[in-house]
């Protein structure tokens, strides 16, 4: 283990023997990291995470703060969980939970550029991307493998799906289903992920799927219910039944067209 003589190391705080931890940062009591993370300089890890492997942290993060929830109270901290092989850069904050029992959950594989946020009790996947001064307000719900641009605004409780790009200055006020792209000062669907769904190895004839389900769901004047049925009798498959068990389980209502 390398802990620079400036850096704050509390009695109680868990670090792995292969663990790096930069000048003038602060990890509190009760956080626990995980073998071969790297803490760059000036960050702070709250007492509330827990971290997994191979993670790194670059300067100025705060990974656990408290929430930005006017509620808030200490006794009321839930955990921040962080799987592996993440890397947040400079600035990047992310708040513990308070309104859940699991509390904020951060997937593997995922890059933080700077200055992007998670607000408390998010749920985030794996290899997704978050550009600079991407912000999730609370209780955000992101799957896999998408790409939120810079200044993207996620309203609390809002679902991301898999495999979604969301445009640059876009507010997201409802949910955006699997495979779409979405832009706008308050974002509408614009198309399919083209060029993300080739990037992950989708086939033309799962990507041709994808495009009638939602045509059908869309498109066709049927009610939802309806809809959602005929796509699941007359597109079977496992693109299909991510996109109707999404659909069907959204609070908010789906983004539309433009």
């Amino acid at each position: 283990m390398r802990i620079h003589p400036t850096a704050i190391v509390e009695d109680g705080a868990q670090l792995h023997d292969s663990v790096t931890v930069g000048p003038y940062s602060i990890i509190e009591s009760g956080a626990v990291i995980g073998e071969g993370c790297r803490i760059e300089s000036n960050v702070r890890i709250f007492g509330v995470t827990r971290m997994g492997a191979h993670n790194r942290v670059c300067h100025g993060a705060t990974l656990g703060s408290e929430p930005q929830d006017l509620s808030f109270t200490p006794e009321k901290a839930r955990p921040l969980i962080i799987g592996d092989h993440n890397h947040f850069k400079e600035c990047v904050n992310i708040s513990g939970g308070i309104k859940t029992e699991g509390g904020t959950r951060i997937g593997s594989h995922n890059y933080w550029m700077a200055f992007s946020h998670a607000g408390h009790d998010c749920v985030v996947g794996d290899h997704n991307v978050f550009a600079n001064t991407a912000t999730l307000a609370g209780h955000v719900e992101i799957d896999d493998h998408c790409f939120l641009s810079g200044q993207v605004a996620v309203h609390q409780f809002c679902r991301i799906g898999s495999y979604v790009m969301i445009a640059g200055v876009t507010g997201v006020p409802q949910d955006v289903p699997p495979y779409m792209l979405a832009d706008g000062h308050r974002a509408r669907l614009i198309g399919l992920n083209v060029v993300g769904l080739r990037r992950n190895g989708f086939s033309q004839e799962q990507r041709t799927r994808i495009k009638q389900v939602y045509r059908l769901i869309l498109r066709s004047g049927l009610r939802l219910d309806d809809a959602l049925q005929r796509a699941e009798d007359e597109y079977p498959g496992p693109e299909t039944t991510r996109i109707v068990a999404f659909i069907r389980a959204s609070r908010r209502g789906i983004v539309s067209f433009g």
